[in-house]
């Protein structure tokens, strides 16, 4: 018996999972429903096979989930390759075509001889909870700013001035529309009516907003074709926008009540420009376990907020953004780097610093934001929270 190297091309109803040996020899090749008791069989033929098996999926979850957690909970060492990788290294295998079968092979292969893929390992309750609902809060985030753009383009059709004095994601605006919408209509109201029709739903300056309104309308006396059924639509759009934003608001109390939980909450959150969202999106891309990159660059290098070298020849020294990399995980960085500059007086001296140099201002932010991943890798790595002054610095 000898070592086994498996690989799954993981779907949504099926995988493919394909076992080869030591020299690269296919002993398996099958075809495998998404179910629990075809994926403890196809477990248990496998380890037939060998005495030790190492397995590779090019999913980290999703379709891929239950699989993975099966091969955990047999304390199976499972290793995440990316589908991109795996497309680039099918080129240089024989064929042209692709199928489950060969993604699976490519799979096996590429864990065989690679020593650098990442180990997938089993999170807990608290990260795999701010996965699902940092994911959640993100699509109604995306939700939110697809409907407010709907809404001023269907504003801007009958009724321009109005859509331009007014900021559409906030409350007051938003419940102006849900009453009122074309310039008749707020014309016949009038201004102290229209203040008093405002206080009473709780809108803060509702003589302010009652103003603006009123001077947008008597500027149009014009009625539009089709204005009254656009004007129905507002009143629908604004009321999904004003709910979309009662749903971010409840998810994100969810959001902080679970990452509260976590042993590393108040390390994070110490960072400055890392507050709760974004603290529980940067568990939610690493699992929060540190001990997987290995290095604060690789943690970087992931992030996508560490250049990579582009040299040949005689050329040295050209360095680049990478295009692999953890979108969500760089939207942390780089969004908590932002706000350090205007919370915190050292990250804002070495942007300035960086800016003096000639960098541009997005160079600048990435510069202090691959920085910061070594301030907080050192912060996770020995438990304690962020201090302007290090304890080292006292022992002095």
């Amino acid at each position: 018996m000898a070592a086994i190297w498996a690989g799954i091309d993981a779907g949504k109803t099926h995988h493919h999972c394909v076992a080869i040996d030591e020299s690269g020899r296919r002993l398996l090749s099958r075809r495998v429903a998404n179910d629990e008791p075809e994926l403890l069989q196809i477990l248990a033929d496998v380890l037939a096979l060998g005495d030790e098996v190492t397995w590779g999926i090019d999913l980290a979850d999703g379709g891929a989930a239950l699989a993975i957690t099966i091969l955990l909970n047999h304390d199976q060492p499972v290793h995440y390759i990316s589908g991109r990788a795996i497309h680039r290294a099918s080129e240089s295998y024989r064929g042209e075509g692709k199928t489950d079968a060969k993604d699976a092979a490519v799979i096996a292969d590429q864990i065989r001889v690679r020593r650098d893929l990442h180990p997938l390992r089993a999170t807990d309750d608290t990260v795999t909870d701010l996965k699902i609902l940092t994911g959640w809060r993100t699509d109604l985030v995306a939700d939110r700013t697809r409907t407010v753009n709907r809404l001023r383009a269907q504003l801007t059709g009958f009724f321009p001035g109005l859509e331009r004095a007014l900021d559409l994601t906030d409350s007051g605006p938003l419940t102006l529309l849900t009453g009122y919408q074309t310039p008749a209509a707020i014309r016949r109201i009038g201004a102290r009516r229209l203040e008093t029709w405002l206080r009473n739903r709780h809108i803060v300056r509702p003589d302010r907003l009652a103003k603006i309104a009123i001077e947008t309308a008597e500027r149009q006396h014009t009625s539009l074709p089709g204005e009254k059924l656009a004007a129905q639509v507002v009143h629908t759009l604004a009321r999904g926008v004003m709910s979309l934003n009662q749903q971010v608001a409840a998810i994100d109390k969810d959001i902080e009540a679970r990452f509260r939980d976590h042993h590393a909450f108040d390390v994070i959150t110490s960072m400055p420009g890392l507050g709760v969202i974004l603290g529980a999106e940067f568990l939610a891309a690493t699992g929060g376990d540190m001990t997987v990159f290995g290095t604060p660059d690789r943690l970087a290098g992931f992030g996508g907020v560490a250049p990579v070298p582009r040299d040949s020849g005689k050329i040295s020294g050209n360095l680049r953004r990478p295009q692999r990399y953890n979108r969500r995980l760089q939207r942390v960085f780089y969004i908590s780097a932002l706000f350090s500059i205007r919370h915190c007086d050292e990250s804002r001296q070495f942007y300035d610093r960086k800016r003096a140099e000639g960098k541009r201002h997005t160079q600048a932010v990435l510069a202090l934001a691959r920085r910061r991943v070594n301030v907080l890798w050192a912060l996770l790595r020995d438990g304690r929270c962020y201090e302007l002054t290090p304890p080292s610095a006292f022992a002095a």
